[in-house]
């Protein structure tokens, strides 16, 4: 995939993709039958538009820049849960929404990430055009990357309007996907013990 922080990316400043963006919005409403020129549909192609830009918004985050240096040295080494973290994406396929908690642990190996740093990895990763299989892992990996620790564990939990709304409308159904490394991946007693705690209350 390009790299949309290049400068030279045309959605590197998002008002010029933006405002192309609003031009295919226009012509789609007009091949849906619609009149973009009604008083409600008037201004639609340049609010679909911004939306779009703000809903994938990830693309232009990176990850040194969105963790700051909040990185600190701790004797600690237990295991740190972040759970029930809200987020919200697209689906690559039908550019639908899918949304849900995300639930990250990891067992620090000398150093500890600023606490909000991990919600705003979720988010990076979920403010993109995604499977919720891929994203799950790209967490993961992300935060073990930045923190270096002995193991990471994510799980997602989300319901999907392409199943939801469309094609086999099945309203109640959601989906959970896991990925685990290091002692989470090898020792059942600390999986387990990361399960429990992230088991509903």
């Amino acid at each position: 995939m390009d790299d949309l922080r290049d400068p030279l990316h045309p959605m590197a400043s998002g008002v010029d993709a933006q405002h192309v963006m609003a031009q295919h919005y226009h012509d789609i409403l007009v091949q849906l039958g619609e009149q973009p020129e009604r008083e409600g549909l008037l201004r639609t192609p340049q609010r679909a538009a911004k939306a779009m830009v703000e809903l994938t918004r990830g693309y232009r985050d990176d990850v040194a820049t969105l963790v700051n240096g909040a990185i600190f040295a701790s004797d600690n080494r237990e295991m740190v849960v972040v759970r029930d973290i809200e987020f919200y994406s697209l689906c690559e396929h039908h550019l639908l929404p899918f949304f849900g908690r995300a639930h990250v642990a990891y067992l620090p190996a000398g150093q500890v990430i600023g606490l909000s740093k991990i919600p705003r990895i979720v988010d990076m990763f979920a403010r993109r055009l995604q499977i919720q299989e891929n994203m799950t892992r790209q967490i993961a990996e992300c935060v073990q990357q930045v923190t270096g620790a002995d193991g990471v564990a994510v799980v997602i939990e989300g319901q999907h309007m392409c199943m939801m709304m469309r094609g086999v409308g099945k309203q109640a159904a959601s989906m959970s996907s896991s990925a685990m490394f290091g002692r989470f991946l090898e020792d059942p007693r600390t999986r387990s013990e990361f399960l429990g705690l992230i088991r509903p209350r």
